[in-house]
């Protein structure tokens, strides 16, 4: 209400009843002042009734929301479902106009403001996260993946000669094809092994430069956050590269902006050498839903450069998802997430080091990658060629998601391209391995829960293993099935959920365990 409703209301209510709401209602109004003056993340988080009244005032902003509003064209925010309209906060026009996605929108004045403040945001937790010299980013509602071929496309018009892209190997699908369907040639440059760990052959990234001419480069596209054994690439190195060829550099950040170490090695690459863009996950950074990235860099005109690629208006609901979740955490509130997450990932590392021991595993050794770890695999693989992806298959079956079993030899064919030993980052790792990850969002309980789950597995594996070696006959293989189907129920139940008491007919599972197992 403005002033002159709040005197009507006096004459309805007891004045100083009214003058109390007021107060109260302008603690609300001052928090959206100072996001308004400052466009920073707040300190502190916002309540719910804080954001949802900064959310209704944005959209009473926008023309399908005007009371006696009269829409003639094709396209006026006309929503069927009144649910739908709901869950958008009846912010429908999304964000930009048809030639670019920065752009503000005349007949929506509240979704332009979310988006300028969205991405006035974003900046600043990325500056906090630990890239202090970023100079601009804004919110794209499509994954990383597309969001890198967004970047590509913009550096085609500046080198309409080049067609290869740089690419230390990094075994994700959408890495790779964000620069086929970009319409370049990527160039792979195989790791190499110091330890366990598979780093940047940064020799060979030298020769390929000379080999095809800096000329016919388009870029050098990098990765931060990674599966161990891969860890991220020299970046400081990288960077220095391609500002002594004059190369284009782009990183793809993923996951990266939750750990200090891969900010800082985007930091530090800027500050000796080039980097381009770095391009982010939200999903994987901020807890939100799948569908939008940061594209952030260093030099302003060229993220403007290439925001105004993307064709046509876009989707607010990423915008909006981020937004909402940093005003809900605060910055303080995202700082504390970013540190358990630290803290956990040493106590990852600790339990899966311990339990490795156990079976006769050792933890690999991977300083150089803060998020994820991984174990050894070679007393399974040793008991059976296919030992190794049934651990994968029954942690899947056992609601073990995330981790991530490795055999040897794989091969993968993605748009012509054929990478051997596909998933482990090299041609011929030495041994098979399971990763985890301490992503931000995880818990000490999620920690605890998937090794006693794992544990389970690799102890029903090697049982069976020594069952098949040492007995015969199809009475002994019935026997090893009652073993593995009772470790599995042992596994899904024994953590607190219905089991014995529940009446529970164990043997109606006995399908699902064999098929998992065998």
């Amino acid at each position: 209400m403005n002033s002159e409703n709040l005197t009507l209301s006096e004459k309805i209510v007891s004045p100083s009843y009214i003058r109390q709401g007021s107060q109260a209602r302008r603690t609300h109004e001052q928090l959206i002042r100072h996001l308004l003056e400052q466009g920073k993340c707040p300190e502190e988080g916002w309540s719910e009734s804080t954001i949802e009244l900064f959310l209704n005032e944005l959209a009473v902003m926008d023309s399908n929301n005007f009371l006696g509003n009269c829409g003639v064209g094709e396209r006026e925010g006309r929503v069927a479902s009144s649910l739908v309209a709901r869950r958008h906060y009846r912010l429908i026009h999304g964000i930009g106009r048809s030639g670019d996605i920065a752009a503000i929108q005349p007949k929506a004045a509240g979704s332009s403001l979310l988006n300028k403040l969205t991405n006035s945001v974003v900046l600043d937790i990325l500056r906090l996260a630990g890239v202090r010299s970023v100079a601009s980013c804004f919110v794209v509602p499509m994954a990383t993946g597309m969001s890198l071929t967004l970047c590509f496309l913009t550096l085609r018009h500046r080198r309409p000669k080049a067609r290869y892209i740089i690419w230390p190997r990094i075994d994700q699908k959408s890495c790779f094809k964000s620069m086929i369907t970009a319409g370049f040639e990527p160039v792979v440059v195989e790791n190499v092994l110091e330890g366990d760990e598979l780093r940047t052959d940064l020799e060979a990234v030298e020769r390929k430069i000379e080999e095809l001419g800096a000329e016919n480069i388009l870029c050098v596209h990098s990765t931060t956050s990674c599966f161990a054994p891969r860890v991220p690439d020299r970046l400081e190195e990288l960077a220095a590269v391609c500002a002594k060829h004059n190369i284009p550099h782009i990183v793809n950040n993923a996951y990266g902006v939750q750990s200090s170490k891969c900010m800082h090695l985007i930091q530090q690459g800027a500050r000796v050498g080039r980097i381009d863009a770095f391009v982010q996950s939200l999903d994987k950074n901020f807890m939100v839903p799948v569908g939008g990235a940061i594209i952030a860099g260093f030099d302003e005109s060229f993220i403007q450069e290439i925001s105004k690629m993307y064709p046509g208006r876009a989707s607010a609901s990423p915008s909006l998802d981020v937004l909402i979740t940093l005003l809900t955490l605060g910055a303080n509130g995202y700082k504390k997430y970013l540190s358990e997450r630290k803290e956990i990932y040493s106590f990852l590392a600790q339990e899966l080091k311990s339990l490795a021991s156990a079976h006769g595993e050792r933890l690999l050794h991977t300083p150089h990658n803060p998020i994820s770890l991984a174990m050894s695999l070679d007393g399974l693989q040793a008991e059976s060629d296919k030992a190794v992806t049934q651990l994968g298959s029954m942690l899947f079956t056992r609601q073990v998601s995330g981790a991530r079993v490795i055999p040897l030899g794989k091969e993968q064919t993605i748009s012509g391209h054929t990478f051997r030993g596909f998933m482990s980052h090299s041609e011929s790792y030495p041994c098979p391995y399971l990763n985890a990850a301490s992503a931000v969002g995880i818990t000490r309980e999620d920690v605890t829960l998937c090794m006693k789950r794992l544990d389970k597995c690799l102890k029903a594996l090697k049982k069976e293993g020594n069952a098949v070696k040492n007995g015969s006959g199809a009475d002994h293989k019935e026997q090893i099935i009652n073993e593995v189907h009772r470790t599995y129920i042992t596994s899904v139940f024994s953590e607190g959920d219905v089991h014995h008491e529940s009446g529970c007919d164990i043997s109606q599972l006995r399908p699902l365990v064999f098929l998992s197992c065998f």
